[in-house]
């Protein structure tokens, strides 16, 4: 049991969680046996827990993840009972999130917001994932499909009051976004300034908005004999136009140097777009998710940036996050080629 997780779960914790656990889902008795913590999660804790349930509905053994928010968290996620709220919707619109079953926001019992769910088995690494000689078309084309059922849901969907709703336009309250959290660095490095221009020029017009992952992509799902398990990772989401996630999705960073499969190294575009329009109720407008391809870069960059001021602040020390903030340069020569490869890569940003 590694450090960080002894420091959540230990003698003195372990009985207020059995406890809270117990009332949460009308059990007699639980017992908790704590696995230590899983890979992957730059801005939560994944704790592997297996619970043993003595009576009510749910009683026997589950092996389940409990999610924490780490230590410093970054401003582009939300709390862990948005996140919960999230994960109930997608798995009752269908879609192959891990099963949610009881969400904590009191720090009493563990020190922190948390929220356990169903375990997943499979493959998430995505340079593992993208490896196969052959594309992966039907991969492909369930993740489109998945997606279609998550962007069903929206503002009015039960459980969901506590997201904010972008207002006016969900690409300018993205820019908006970007920016608090770059801070001077939106300014002065020049790549990022005209990026953001750039998105602001461009910005399509308000329009549909539903409940976006906001980091769907290769890495943040697993894989298990070519089938997909379990979407994974939802502590970005939020509203927004539904063609953010496509171009998330099909953003170089996620490719995995697969960069022939231009949807998350897996296959064409065209596979996952159709998996998409299967099940969304509405056909991929091929524009707006170049335009959102862009804002994926910039969000990205600012993503990273605050993930290396975490590390450099002293407040969380850590390799992963130090290495991050050293993408940049990467994520800003990705964002170039994207816009040279749409045509609008001139001196002035917004002419193409």
């Amino acid at each position: 049991m590694g450090a960080q997780t002894s420091a959540m779960i230990d003698d003195t914790s372990r009985p207020r969680l059995e406890a809270w656990l117990a009332e949460a889902t009308g059990a007699t008795r639980v017992t908790v046996a704590d696995e230590g913590r899983l890979g992957g999660g730059a801005i939560s804790l994944n704790l592997a827990v297996t619970l043993d349930v003595d009576g009510g509905p749910q009683s026997g053994r589950h092996a389940c993840v409990l999610r924490a928010q780490s230590a410093a968290g970054i401003q582009a996620s939300i709390s862990k009972g948005q996140e919960f709220a999230v994960l109930r919707a997608a798995f009752d619109a269908g879609v192959a999130a891990p099963e949610p079953i009881a969400a904590c926001a009191d720090p009493a019992v563990l020190g922190a917001e948390f929220y356990v769910m169903r375990r997943a088995t499979g493959v998430g690494a995505g340079h593992k994932v993208v490896k196969s000689d052959q594309p992966q078309r039907d991969l492909a084309r369930e993740l489109g499909r998945q997606l279609g059922r998550l962007h069903r849901a929206g503002p009015d969907t039960p459980g969901l009051g506590d997201l904010p709703v972008p207002n006016p336009c969900p690409a300018l309250d993205a820019v908006h976004a970007y920016k608090a959290w770059m801070g001077g660095v939106a300014t002065c490095d020049p790549v990022l300034a005209w990026g953001l221009r750039w998105l602001e020029v461009n910005a399509p017009p308000p329009g549909e908005v539903v409940l976006c992952h906001r980091d769907f992509r290769t890495g943040n799902y697993l894989v298990k004999d070519g089938q997909l398990t379990a979407i994974l990772d939802w502590e970005f989401a939020g509203f927004s136009d539904p063609m953010e996630d496509l171009g998330w999705f099909c953003a170089r960073s996620w490719r995995f140097g697969r960069n022939d499969r231009e949807a998350g190294g897996l296959a064409d575009r065209e596979d996952f777009y159709a998996g998409y329009e299967e099940t969304s109720g509405r056909k991929v407008d091929h524009q707006s998710v170049a335009y959102w391809e862009a804002s994926a870069y910039v969000r990205w960059a600012a993503i990273a940036i605050l993930q290396g001021r975490r590390h450099t602040s002293g407040e969380e020390p850590s390799l992963e996050l130090a290495l991050t903030g050293r993408m940049l340069p990467e994520i800003e020569l990705d964002l170039l080629r994207h816009l040279k490869a749409i045509g609008t890569l001139t001196t002035e940003a917004g002419v193409g």
